[in-house]
């Protein structure tokens, strides 16, 4: 039985496999998605069929994960650049992952959109658009 875990308001195929220990609201999660322990997934986030979330991952508001991706462990999404000329402003921004996108362990993903088969290595800090079939790495991600 799976313990300590928040769900609420959330849309979860029954074919999801959910770990313990995790914090997910207002999101939804489609069919054959593995959420692992210590994770949490925010509200109008949604996490595409057959992808995986590895443990201690962070999913903010308007993440939109695409099918078939790897999350790796750690990975850190954030939704405002705080570009703002006001520093108490707060800009929320989207961010859009495709289709079959690896992303490696501690890496930290900006609001950005990423396309397809792209791959995302351990610790980049992704701040700018990748393209499809792309593979970038380092900090800034190149």
């Amino acid at each position: 039985m799976l313990t300590n875990q928040l769900i609420k308001n959330c849309q979860i195929h029954d074919t999801a496999k959910l770990s313990s220990f995790i914090n997910i609201y207002g999101c939804s999660i489609e069919e054959n998605v593995f959420v692992g322990p210590f994770v949490e997934i925010q509200k109008n986030s949604s996490i595409g069929r057959g992808s995986r979330i590895s443990s201690h991952s962070f999913i903010c508001e308007d993440v939109t994960i695409g099918e078939n991706c790897f999350i790796g462990h750690g990975v850190m999404f954030i939704n405002d650049k705080f570009d703002s000329p006001d520093i108490k402003s707060w800009i929320k921004r989207p961010t859009l992952i495709g289709n079959n996108v690896r992303i490696g362990s501690n890496a930290t993903i900006l609001p950005v959109q990423i396309g397809d088969n792209a791959v995302i290595g351990a610790g980049a800090v992704v701040t700018k658009n990748v393209p499809a079939n792309t593979t970038v790495k380092g900090n800034p991600a190149k």
